[in-house]
């Protein structure tokens, strides 16, 4: 199904080809869940000349099966890009083309690249070989090294408005609680899919996380049950939830669209220490899986909520992270 509110980029994109102003090496950057997997492919596809090519990205994302295309991402169980791929995908790209209309790679997600893997890559993003063109994909950009950074031209790749979201998960889906699912997806229709499934366990989370703020119930009761989910799913949603929070306080209001941290609560937490909390949690987001005690860091985490994250200090840490650190 096309991905109507991606139709800017697409004429971008169009208008630079007709005026043979194509970069050599693109990073589409946005939340998760706007479709960048889906732009990548078509701008393969484009790049590629390939026949049956949409009029627009399309959902759900599916490489097209093509000689002249590479897909480099994590292999197996590991959680980073490393050298290796990077070297294999560099000799690779030095080869004739099969088809004749150049080579097409794709890095996904650029993010989770090793430092000796981006190292590896910096020469041929800024001198690719022959027509090749490198498509870097970063849910966080923050994470990229800035010499990657600085040799890819940025494509921001935005959220739909709430209209278009919904009209679009309805002629996905007709009748789902999609209003919910999209709230607790931040606004993205393609994570918005996923979150469905995820309604209940994120209203649990929510009444956990308002009933600790509120000075009710166990942090360390909490955490226990929060450390049986999936911590990816917890810490994003905790990520999602304080980056909304942080963004309304910053703005004067108590509340937002999205939040799901009750008024009464959010008024308590001050807006630096807001932010400060989210560069925790997106920290720990960056560790990978087994590296901290994922029961030590919830309860870090929830006891810190309780106290108002008064003890939050940017330079440093909070007792969450001073937690994780005891627990690797």
């Amino acid at each position: 199904m096309e991905l109507n509110w991606q139709d800017e980029f697409v004429r971008a994109w169009r208008d630079r080809a007709r005026q043979g102003r194509l970069p050599h090496a693109v990073l589409l950057a946005g939340p998760p869940g706007v479709g960048k997997r889906s732009a990548a492919i078509w701008i393969a596809c484009q790049s590629l000349h390939i026949d049956d090519c949409a009029a627009l990205p399309t959902h759900p994302a599916e490489p097209p099966d093509h000689p002249d295309l590479r897909w480099v991402s994590p292999v197996d169980d590991k959680k980073t890009i490393g050298i290796e791929q990077v070297r294999d995908l560099v000799s690779d790209l030095s080869l004739t083309a099969y088809a004749g209309s150049g080579k097409v790679a794709i890095i996904e997600p650029a993010n989770v690249m090793t430092i000796n893997a981006a190292n590896s890559l910096l020469k041929t993003l800024e001198e690719p070989p022959g027509d090749a063109l490198l498509v870097l994909i970063a849910d966080r950009v923050g994470r990229l090294p800035a010499t990657i950074f600085s040799r890819c031209q940025r494509i921001n790749i935005g959220l739909p408005s709430h209209a278009d979201a919904m009209a679009w998960l309805n002629r996905l889906h007709p009748g789902g609680a999609w209003a919910d699912a999209l709230r607790v997806a931040g606004g993205a229709p393609i994570a918005a899919i996923a979150a469905l499934d995820d309604l209940e366990t994120s209203s649990t989370m929510a009444r956990d996380f308002n009933a600790l703020g509120r000075g009710e119930g166990s942090a360390v009761e909490i955490a226990a049950r929060w450390a049986k989910l999936d911590p990816g799913f917890v810490l994003n949603w905790l990520a999602q939830q304080v980056k909304l929070a942080a963004i309304a306080r910053s703005a004067g209001r108590d509340s937002a669209v999205g939040v799901a941290i009750d008024d009464s609560v959010l008024r308590r937490m001050d807006t630096r220490n807001l932010f400060c909390y989210l560069d925790i949690i997106n920290r720990l987001r960056g560790q990978p899986a087994g590296s901290y005690n994922v029961q030590l860091t919830m309860e870090g985490l929830l006891i810190d909520w309780v106290s108002g994250l008064k003890d939050c200090d940017p330079d440093g840490s909070i007792d969450g992270m001073n937690l994780m650190l005891a627990g690797r």
